[in-house]
C-alpha cells in the first residue's frame, strides 16, 4: 500500500512493522517515525486504525484464553502471506468438515 506521496519512512515499512508498534515492541525512535507518517499519511492512519480494533476486539473476545505459541506463530505466518499478496497453500486450510471428524 502506498498512497503515492513521498514520506520519510515508506508506507510499506510502516505496514511491516504495524503489529510491532501496535504491542509497543519497538524503540521510541522508529515509533515517533511511524507515528509522523501516520500524522502525514491518512490511508496508513486507516489502516492502523482497522487493525487496532481488529486487535482490541480479539483481545475482548479471547482474551482468557491461553494459546499455544505455535498456533499464534502460524496465525500471524498466515496472517503476512495474506498481506504480502501471496497464496496461502490449500493443505494449511482446514475445511469445518475436516476439523469435526474423528
Amino acid at each position: 500500500m502506498s498512497c503515492g506521496e513521498p514520506h520519510e519512512t515508506d508506507c510499506s515499512e510502516v505496514l511491516d512493522h504495524l503489529y510491532e508498534f501496535l504491542d509497543h515492541e519497538m524503540p521510541d525512535s522508529d515509533s515517533n517515525k511511524i507515528r509522523t507518517h501516520f500524522d502525514e499519511c491518512s490511508p496508513c492512519l486507516e489502516k492502523y486504525g482497522l487493525e487496532q480494533a481488529v486487535k482490541k476486539l480479539v483481545k475482548r473476545c479471547c482474551g482468557q484464553d491461553d494459546v499455544p505459541a505455535d498456533l499464534r506463530d502460524k496465525v500471524i505466518s498466515r496472517l503476512d502471506m495474506i498481506r504480502a499478496g501471496q497464496t496461502v497453500p490449500q493443505h494449511d486450510i482446514v475445511s469445518t468438515e475436516a476439523a469435526d471428524s474423528p
